[in-house]
């Protein structure tokens, strides 16, 4: 008996999602646990795994279309099974709850060769051409290669690309702007991605990173135009989330410079003995795990009336994306090595630029560290990231005067670190005391083995 498929919550916060691509068609079988398509949530784009099996019957949501969670996203059954009502009561829910409307099942067949990208529906205008012409037949499937190229810019400002699209115009600097998309509605794909890659024509249009100042500035838009850009799920999770940690939380800070000559010759004599480099932010999350050991009360929530110390010390590492910021969690960081740390972020924070991280790596992280200090930043203040009630700011390592011991002055290594604390749960000595643990971590990484 066919049933409806219903969006479902794939992340703690998510209220709607995105369909990214549908990994079946029509006409498919579909088994228990099978991925029956991509959807992107506020953090990431995630499997949806069929919780039904039978047949794919028809599609209610296309690519690029939103639907909220509980509403219905396709149709499963038996094979040849008349779903006419099913669907029309779908359509009507999708209507009723500001989701996508219900198209025929020869408007959502998808292109076999590469399944991430589905045509829209046909519009109207488009069934008034085809009464003039030999229209196609619906079991036939369209393929993207007899698409002609349309502008991907949409009326809100929003440039109309596949996730996969935006990945890879982001590791090769393309902009977006600059392309023509091939896909349904003008959409840019990955093909029109590996085109542009491969035009030494493109050249100017790559990112100004690429071509320095003179790019950026031939780039800039002429002075008094106004752009609208479509907000994403991941910012507005990110605007609730931090809106209401910044005002539900009273925030302190304070602030200590750190020399950072025994932390890089640390660092190095590591590295001299492995294959791979170990990163700065290893050394970091495991000196602080070591100082929250010594202060737990920073490794803590408030629960309105308790307060939680965490057991376990779950450290968050802020990673910027192009809308936005995610912190992949590395758990247990007071039993694990700088190596094992290490060897954590370099497999979680591909896969959070990917998107591809899932709920349990990015959230629940019992303190946090953001780290400006590779764009140059020499000290800022950051806002918590809930359950924890501390975020550690870190500046960039910066050569100085600095007067040493003996009351001479000389060049040294420094950065400065900003702790922002939850004054429901950190007083502001407890917080003091913990940076001058780690300080002291962080100047002579031995005092971490006491």
């Amino acid at each position: 008996m066919a049933e409806k498929v219903l969006m479902l919550a794939l992340s703690p916060t998510m209220e709607e999602g995105t369909i990214a691509n549908w990994k079946k068609s029509v006409g498919d079988a579909v088994t228990q646990g099978e991925v029956l398509c991509e959807v992107e949530t506020d953090k990431a784009t995630m499997d949806y795994e069929s919780v039904q099996e039978g047949t794919l019957l028809k599609i209610l949501v296309d690519s690029g279309e939103d639907a909220a969670v509980g509403l219905p996203i396709a149709i499963i059954g038996d094979e040849g099974e008349d779903v006419s009502s099913l669907a029309e009561e779908a359509s009507k829910e999708l209507k009723a709850g500001g989701g996508a409307e219900a198209a025929t099942d020869a408007d959502k067949s998808e292109d076999k060769k590469e399944p991430q990208e589905s045509p829209p529906p046909e519009k109207s205008e488009k069934k008034a051409e085809q009464s003039q012409a030999e229209a196609p037949k619906p079991e036939s499937p369209k393929s993207e290669t007899s698409r002609p190229k349309q502008s991907a810019s949409a009326e809100d400002g929003w440039i109309k690309a596949s996730p996969l699209a935006r990945e890879l115009a982001r590791q090769r600097g393309i902009r977006l702007e600059s392309l023509s998309g091939s896909g349904p509605e003008g959409r840019i794909v990955k093909r029109d991605i590996d085109e542009a890659a491969a035009s030494p024509a493109r050249a100017y249009e790559r990112q100004p990173a690429e071509t320095g100042m003179a790019a950026f500035a031939a780039t800039a838009p002429a002075a008094g135009e106004d752009r609208t850009i479509k907000i994403s799920k991941m910012r507005k999770s990110i605007a609730a989330r931090l809106a209401e940690s910044k005002y539900s939380a009273p925030h302190f800070y304070l602030n200590v410079s750190v020399r950072g000559e025994a932390l890089l010759g640390a660092r190095g004599s590591i590295n001299k003995k492995l294959p791979e480099k170990v990163s700065v932010n290893a050394f970091l999350i495991k000196l602080a795990a070591e100082a929250l050991k010594r202060h737990p009360r920073v490794n803590a929530s408030w629960e309105e009336d308790s307060i939680r110390e965490f057991g376990s010390i779950d450290v968050g590492l802020a990673v910027a994306l192009d809308d936005g910021l995610i912190t992949p969690v590395v758990r247990n960081c007071g039993n694990k090595g700088i190596i094992a740390i290490d060897q954590e972020l370099k497999e979680l924070i591909p896969r959070a630029q990917n998107g591809k991280l899932a709920p349990e790596e990015y959230s629940g992280a019992t303190f946090s560290i953001s780290n400006l200090g590779s764009f140059g930043i020499e000290d800022f203040t950051a806002i918590i990231n809930p359950p924890g009630s501390a975020i550690l700011a870190v500046g960039a390592m910066q050569k100085v005067p600095v007067v040493n011991d003996a009351g001479n002055l000389e060049v040294g290594q420094q950065m400065k670190l900003t702790l922002s604390c939850d004054h429901r749960v950190v007083d502001g000595a407890i917080g003091a005391r913990f940076l001058d643990t780690l300080k002291g971590n962080l100047e002579n990484p031995m005092f971490a083995l006491l």
